[in-house]
């Protein structure tokens, strides 16, 4: 995750995660990237059941529940081992997390035990009571889904009205007091939709916004052909740029983010190296305390059934069940090659990826796209952008 919003804008700074000795546990979430000890945030994909059918969807989520999902007890005793664990904040994602009946049971749960909760919704069944549950829940964030502007997000959804409903969730947030933010993932279909995105932020006063880089995983893996080009993605990153000092000049109340190419982090380097070289030393600062990409260290899902994987698009890989191991004990088992090479990969990283002065910012990137591309884990990541110059040795 690359906080364009607070790297540009100066609204992030050293001492604001110093103060807190970088430790996960004291860190604001909106510092977690920052922590030293990079305990994992976790997303639980805790059904597969959803009301839509998106084209990109990872987990190929289908109308009906899941077989063999955890049952509430199951997660409470999963929940009371992440917080064992010291994880900071459990993500509920679906398939569409507001399907499962005890949602707001085990919400309130986890914030008992010291965890940090957010929701991933496509939106469409928040109304203002369930914003209201939401709310008494102890959720911190919800983050709605849309994927352009009302023609394009209803036929990527596979719904009529999903982009009207999705902005009425939002605004019933707002309205409930819950902290909420649009979730974007760039690909060819809205790609050109992007410009009016940002007008939409300003129009709704939407306090938040991710943009999310394509991943080639679950339903998405037949999409690598589906992905913007690698001019475009570099467009994407530089519109998000020029929009973020924009909003900032205008006091525009709207945090910009990418999520899913930490090749926007060396980029946003580059160009304030250019532009304004004494801030861009404390962004590079920043952006190697962030680390990279955190796959099986600082990021980790767990699906439907219980079993552990290195984030919530390793879905065919497997670390262990939360059934038959604790969720401590899964993740810091190195055992398997996999999660040993994820947590310490530099060395095993090969071509432009593996000669990168930048690695230290990107640790990589995203090695489930090398591997759908090349069938190579280590291969370099199809994804980047940037030219063999800008990435080449000092």
């Amino acid at each position: 995750m690359i906080g364009f919003t607070k790297l540009i804008c100066g609204t992030e700074e050293i001492g604001d995660e110093l103060r807190y000795g970088r430790d996960s546990s004291k860190l604001p979430s909106h510092l977690l990237q920052f922590s030293t000890d990079k305990k994992p945030i976790v997303v639980w994909n805790s059904t597969r059941q959803c009301n839509l059918s998106c084209i990109h969807c990872y987990i190929e989520a289908s109308p009906g529940r899941g077989v063999d999902e955890l049952s509430t007890e199951e997660a409470r005793r999963m929940i009371d081992d992440l917080a064992e664990f010291g994880v900071p904040v459990l993500l509920f994602s679906g398939g569409e997390p507001l399907l499962r009946k005890d949602l707001y049971e085990l919400g309130d749960y986890a914030v008992s035990k010291g965890l940090r909760t957010v929701i991933s919704t496509n939106g469409v069944l928040i109304t203002e009571e369930t914003a209201k549950r939401i709310k008494a829940s102890g959720f911190s964030y919800v983050g709605v889904s849309l994927d352009g502007m009302e023609e394009t997000n209803d036929c990527f959804r596979g719904k009529k009205g999903a982009f009207r409903d999705a902005l009425t969730a939002i605004r019933n947030c707002r309205e409930a007091g819950v902290k909420v933010g649009l979730r974007f993932t760039i690909n060819r279909h809205n790609y050109h939709d992007l410009e009016r995105i940002f007008e939409l932020l300003k129009t709704e006063q939407i306090p938040r916004c991710c943009f999310y880089h394509l991943v080639y995983a679950g339903r998405g893996s037949s999409m690598v052909g589906e992905d913007v080009s690698l001019d475009e993605s570099r467009a994407a990153a530089e519109l998000i740029y020029e929009k973020t000092k924009e909003f900032c000049r205008d006091g525009v109340s709207c945090e910009l983010l990418t999520v899913d190419n930490h090749t926007d982090g060396v980029f946003l380097y580059l160009k304030m190296r250019e532009e304004n070289p004494e801030r861009a030393e404390k962004v590079l600062e920043l952006l190697r305390w962030n680390g990279g990409n955190n796959s099986g260290i600082a990021i980790a899902c767990v699906g439907p059934t219980g079993e552990v994987h290195p984030d919530q698009f390793w879905r065919h890989h497997s670390f262990g069940n939360v059934r038959e191991r604790r969720f401590g004990e899964i993740w810091t088992d190195i055992g398997d090659p996999l999660m040993a090479g994820l947590k310490d990969r530099k060395h095993l990283l090969t071509g432009r990826c593996g000669s990168c002065k930048f690695l230290d910012i990107c640790n990589g990137n995203f090695r489930v796209r090398a591997e759908a591309v090349y069938g190579d884990i280590w291969a370099p990541d199809p994804a980047c952008y940037l030219t063999d110059e800008e990435i080449g040795s000092a």
